[in-house]
């Protein structure tokens, strides 16, 4: 089959390098277009983009996939299916009806739940023991098409959103290309999405990162690792800003004042609703990350200190 492949970020390279691997003709990628960043704002490609440069195909990069020139591009480019990985744009109703396959995006959960951005945050802030990824027809209605292929993933008790997402973009591709095999074949029919189990992951927000420390230990752990590495789980330390970045629950300390800190040598221990929670690696405002440890002993933790505290 003829494939435009969408995508955007660093997780959907795996996707686009399993499918220029494949059997099908990839004629072009569309990426979202160049964006400011680091300290001089300088204009960087998408990690799509920098990967499609290698393959030597045609990139598209319309700032809204509305435009008239892009719809125009895609119809001469006719493909037959356009697979998508995290593209980041709303495609409109002209778009979809270009290829005579339609779109099929890769999505990281199993559907119809965590429909939405930011499904495996989500799926580990919310206590999931399992996820997964899902292959489905895109329509009008946010991730609601019908289901190609589903697989499944075992959340483990210390994954962050970044470990999962590099064990689901491998295991993601593979489930991809073959949906792509069994439509090209005839041999794969989607499947409607049932009408129940529907949940939403809209993407998180700096506020939504902000650690309650009134929460029980095992919810903050939770949120630390869901957020990881974005946005980035924090809280307040003498008035700035603190990230933390990795923690661990520690059932078998005694129970401390929520947001009260205890730091020896080798450890920081902080106070939540349960048990404490112990603090492995921090992120000070303005500085890398670290041993919280090290940090501790950095600033002196007195016991009147506090987490959370403006």
């Amino acid at each position: 089959m003829r494939l435009v492949f969408a995508g955007t970020p660093e997780v959907a390279v795996t996707a686009l390098a399993a499918i220029a691997k494949s059997g099908h003709e990839l004629v072009a990628v569309v990426t979202r277009p160049d964006a400011p960043s680091g300290r001089g704002r300088k204009l960087v490609a998408s990690p799509v983009a920098d990967y499609a440069e290698t393959l030597g195909v045609e990139i598209l990069k319309p700032v809204s996939p509305k435009e008239p020139e892009f719809l125009a591009r895609l119809a001469e480019l006719a493909p037959d299916c356009c697979p998508v990985v995290a593209y980041g744009g709303l495609l409109p109703q002209a778009a979809l009806d270009i290829p005579r396959h339609g779109w099929i995006n890769l999505h990281f959960s199993v559907l119809p739940a965590w429909r939405g951005a930011a499904p495996v945050q989500h799926s580990i802030i919310a206590g999931d023991d399992v996820t997964g990824a899902s292959t489905f027809r895109i329509v009008k209605a946010l991730d609601a098409g019908p289901v190609f292929g589903v697989l499944t993933e075992p959340i483990g008790p210390s994954d962050t959103a970044g470990d999962l997402l590099e064990r689901l973009a491998e295991s993601g591709s593979k489930l991809l290309v073959d949906t792509l095999d069994g439509i090209e074949s005839g041999i794969l029919e989607a499947r409607e999405q049932p009408a129940e189990g529907v949940s939403l992951a809209p993407k998180l927000t700096v506020e939504d990162a902000e650690i309650d420390f009134a929460a029980p230990a095992q919810r903050v752990d939770r949120l630390v690792r869901g957020c990881n590495p974005s946005p980035g789980a924090w809280t307040t330390f003498r008035g700035e800003r603190l990230k933390v970045l990795v923690t661990r629950p520690a059932p078998e300390a005694e129970t401390m004042v929520q947001g009260e800190l205890l730091a020896t040598k080798s450890s920081v221990l902080a106070g939540t609703g349960s048990h404490p929670i112990e603090l492995v690696t921090v992120q000070p405002q303005g500085k890398k990350p670290m041993a919280a440890a090290d940090w501790a002993r950095g600033v002196r933790v007195s016991a009147e200190d506090r987490l959370g505290t403006r």
